[in-house]
């Protein structure tokens, strides 16, 4: 038993012993691979450090060399422009030289000239004296031979040739009229009539007031409302003023403003077409209607300025154009009237050989400052001409526009176009409406203003007030006379009185030799 106890001891000191020399061999194994990984390791960092430095090192070269490269530009383009620079300047040097050598040739020259010029004028002087001595020596003697002075001589002198050269001037000037009469009337006639024949003429009456016609009188007392509240709320959002009296089957609008009465009216009949009538109701339909008069405003300009043939207006420009629609002068409705000019500047341009689209255009914007949104002070012809140089007008269209009242002076041919062709749209038969008695007045100022005249007898405005006839007293007017009356005349009603159009003068004087046999 002790034998076998002592063989197992002995064995297993024997297997810790074979257990351990195996592990030192194992350990050795394990550390002699890893040093030779860590060799290989190190070996390859090394290589990739070494390729990495000599890349940065190649980097850095070709940066040096391309800032190398663009100083060298630079300092190139800084060294032409400093030689430039000294080119021009010498060239400058050079040529004030030249001019500095030719200034003091100039200026001997000049102080040649200048000695020779006072040695002149001494001359001039000392026979310029004895020129005075000689005429008052022959002054004297003519006073003693004719006994008169000579400041008498020269005032009876003066007389008689102011009244020669009255009688000459007043028969120069009437030979001339006549002659300018045969040869340019002729033309101008001939070319105010083909336009006038070839543009289609549209009347238009324009008032204040509009009447809505209703299908029954049942209907005024829904748009009265409960104590009047759906009217107060109609005149609130529209500004017009309705009307509701004992006129059958209808109301009347009346407002001065054309588009906020169409602006009514069109509100009105959607209104008693949809039934519902209450003060949200109402201001609803006003605001709806409101932007189809805007929206129709603007087509109504586009439609213009197509069938015109005018192209590139600004849109606020379009928009004015059709504003005029809705806006009338002295019962003329504004956009025909403009459209109408648009034409008779487009034809009589062309007959004289000018833009005609041009002459259109200033024709069409003529009167473009009646309608603006805001009201101003400035007269309509010069706040057109500044909406037209604000929305980049050409300057002979801004001072056709501007000039076409004479407010402003004319410096281009369209301007006279313009302003003829506004005065034959304004001044024909049946264009515009006019008080009574505003017109009667005028017909009445143009009689006095030939009255006021010495030597006048009767006087007559005819052909509604186109036309003045002046009868004179034969013993106190002579022909000439009569002449130079008819030319005063017509000019004291050119710079006293506003009339459209133009005003014919004539002066009749005739010689009555009356007998009677008994």
């Amino acid at each position: 038993m002790i034998e076998i106890i002592i063989g197992v001891i002995a064995g297993l000191v024997i297997g810790y012993l074979i257990a351990k020399v195996l592990e030192k061999n194992n350990a050795s194994k394990i550390i002699s691979n890893a040093k030779e990984q860590a060799a290989s390791i190190k070996k390859e960092a090394e290589l990739t450090g070494e390729a990495i430095k000599n890349e940065k090192i190649l980097q850095a070269k070709e940066r040096f060399i391309e800032l190398k490269s663009e100083h060298e530009k630079v300092i190139l383009k800084r060294d032409r422009k400093i030689s430039d620079a000294e080119k021009r300047v010498r060239d400058k040097e050079s040529t004030l030289s030249k001019e500095i050598s030719k200034n003091k040739k100039l200026n001997a020259k000049l102080e040649k000239s200048i000695e020779e010029h006072n040695e002149r004028l001494e001359i001039l002087e000392i026979k310029e004296n004895e020129v005075k001595n000689m005429h008052s020596r022959q002054v004297k003697e003519l006073e003693l031979i004719s006994g008169l002075s000579a400041d008498e001589a020269k005032e009876q002198l003066v007389n008689s040739l102011k009244d020669n050269a009255k009688a000459d001037a007043m028969v120069f000037i009437q030979n001339e009229m006549e002659e300018a009469k045969l040869t340019a009337q002729k033309e101008a006639r001939k070319i105010i009539v083909n336009t006038i024949q070839r543009v289609g003429t549209e009347e238009a009456v324009e008032n204040c007031v509009s009447v809505f016609n209703l299908e029954s009188d049942d209907i005024k007392g829904r748009i009265i409302g409960r104590e009047g509240r759906n009217i107060r709320a109609l005149e609130a959002a529209t500004g017009v003023e309705i009307i509701v009296d004992d006129t059958p089957e209808a109301i009347i609008l009346s407002c001065f403003d054309s588009v906020r009465r169409e602006i009514a009216r069109l509100s009105l009949h959607k209104l008693v077409t949809d039934g519902r009538i209450h003060p949200a109701r109402i201001e609803e339909v006003v605001k709806k209607t409101a932007k189809q008069i805007d929206e129709e405003i603007i087509e109504v300009g586009k439609r213009t300025v197509i069938e015109l043939g005018i192209h590139g207006l600004h849109p606020e420009l379009i928009r004015m154009v059709g504003r005029m629609k809705y806006r009338s002068s002295y019962g003329q409705n504004l956009l025909h009237h403009s459209r109408e000019v648009a034409r008779l500047c487009g034809i009589m341009a062309a007959e004289l050989g000018l833009n005609a689209k041009m002459a259109k255009r200033a024709g069409l914007l003529h009167d473009m400052g009646k309608v603006p949104e805001m009201e101003t002070e400035v007269p309509h012809a010069i706040l057109g001409m500044q909406l037209a140089e604000k929305y980049g007008e050409k300057p002979e269209v801004c001072n056709a526009i501007g000039a076409h009242h004479d407010e402003i002076e004319m410096n281009n041919l369209l301007s006279p176009i313009v302003q003829v062709c506004d005065a034959i749209s304004g001044a024909r038969p049946g264009a515009r409406r006019q008080v009574l008695d505003s017109y009667i007045q005028r017909l009445k100022d143009l009689e006095n203003v030939a009255l006021s005249f010495q030597g006048v007898n009767k006087a007559y405005a005819i052909q509604a007030g186109r036309e003045l006839r002046v009868i004179v007293e034969s013993e106190k007017v002579s022909d000439e006379m009569a002449s130079q009356m008819s030319f005063d005349i017509s000019q004291k009603i050119q710079t006293d009185m506003t009339y459209p159009g133009q005003v014919k003068v004539t002066v009749i004087r005739e010689t009555r030799a009356i007998n009677v046999a008994r």
